[in-house]
């Protein structure tokens, strides 16, 4: 099994908060696949917390048992291709039991299949609505789901929720399991980064448009504010070289030059990362050193160092000393496409957008370094770094 994948989803040394949920997991699941009604268990907590973990231990128990029916739904296009590529190194692991939701749902319904437990790792990138470009036409894909299985398991962060077509709140969650058994398991201790609790919260104030103070410095995590995307990519190459899986990142908003779909700041220009249909994600590629990853081929994957460009669409607030989202600078305009079921207000749609570099910055296990675009915000958070 490739060695980077192990080290993110199967560890060996779970902790001891990780081994009760798994513990009360288990109980659940033994006591509805007993019943013939339909279970939900939720799996819910922030980004960085074991979420993953917790789930591929209940999947290594349950699909590696020819006893139970079972499946792996995930709808991100990179992580399917993660858990493909564990599937086959894993004994007893059908990779054709790992499949994205419309994939599953449509095949269930058309062949009349019913399952004992289908898990389902990133479930805020569920449809919560019909989306037939994609040939889904059912209206929310986790109650399709859950008439499918005696129990699934799914697992959630409302903070990673950015798109109408995918939106999910706690009330939606519970309005749409609310017919069924279910029981929440929550997480909420930090693993991926060695970044201290404060640290962690500075990051969420950062994105919640909270005033700006000082990082703190209480933790082994390194965090530098860089004055060029030029010096912040220099230092990435050099963590890269030196340790590996360190990478470039940025929020959406820059502008087309000559034609250009690049990221453009200073010194720095290096194309968007794109769909490739080759099977390793990717996070893993050395190639993506010379690409600048998004939302869509990160979320979900660790990285040891992070280089974060906060791109046009956040700006900065002297008189409240906050960072800013300019929603109109947005140039991803999938977070704001329309529902006819609901109606999204303005600050629902910086949320999203919030929500988009809060996952991010929280990409690396080892250290953020950081740049914005806006001199304004640029500028504040140099000089909140020399005090």
């Amino acid at each position: 099994m490739n060695k980077i994948l192990k080290e993110q989803f199967l560890i060996d040394n779970l902790s001891d908060a990780q081994q009760h949920v798994i513990a009360d997991m288990n109980t659940y699941i033994a006591q509805h696949l007993a019943k013939k009604d339909h279970a939900v268990a939720v799996i819910q907590g922030a980004a960085g917390t074991g979420k993953s973990v917790v789930l591929m231990q209940l999947v290594k128990q349950y699909m590696t048992n020819k006893r139970f029916k079972t499946a792996l739904v995930v709808n991100h296009p990179e992580l399917y291709k993660a858990y493909q590529d564990m599937a086959e190194a894993f004994p007893g692991l059908n990779p054709k039991a790992i499949r994205r939701p419309t994939a599953l749902i449509n095949d269930a319904q058309k062949n009349h299949r019913q399952y004992d437990v289908i898990f389902v790792d990133e479930a805020h990138l569920l449809y919560s609505k019909s989306e037939p470009y994609a040939h889904y036409r059912g209206n929310n894909q986790l109650t399709d789901l859950m008439n499918l299985a005696k129990v699934v398991v799914v697992v959630y962060d409302f903070n990673q929720v950015f798109q109408s077509k995918m939106y999910w709140s706690q009330d939606l969650l519970r309005k749409t399991i609310s017919q069924h058994p279910h029981r929440q398991f929550d997480l909420d201790f930090q693993y991926r980064m060695v970044a201290s609790p404060a640290q962690v919260d500075w990051l969420d104030r950062l994105t919640a448009q909270q005033p700006l103070t000082p990082f703190p410095n209480d933790s082994p995590f390194e965090f530098e504010v860089f004055a060029t995307a030029g010096e912040l990519y220099e230092k990435i190459k050099a963590q890269n070289q030196a340790v590996g899986l360190s990478r470039v990142v940025a929020t959406s908003g820059f502008p087309r030059i000559d034609g250009r779909h690049n990221v453009e700041m200073d010194t720095f220009s290096l194309p968007w990362d794109e769909w490739d249909p080759q099977r390793t994600h990717w996070a893993k590629r050395e190639s993506s050193i010379t690409q600048v990853g998004t939302i869509y081929t990160l979320q979900g994957f660790d990285l040891n160092y992070v280089g974060m460009i906060i791109g046009p669409s956040f700006g900065y607030d002297p008189k409240t000393d906050q960072m800013t989202i300019i929603p109109e600078k947005y140039s991803h305009k999938e977070i704001f496409k329309k529902r006819q079921d609901m109606q999204f207000t303005a600050a629902q749609y910086q949320n999203f957008i919030a929500n988009v570099l809060n996952v991010l910055i929280k990409r690396g296990k080892y250290g953020l370094y950081l740049t914005a675009y806006d001199d304004a915000l640029r500028q504040r958070l140099l000089a909140l770094q020399t005090k």
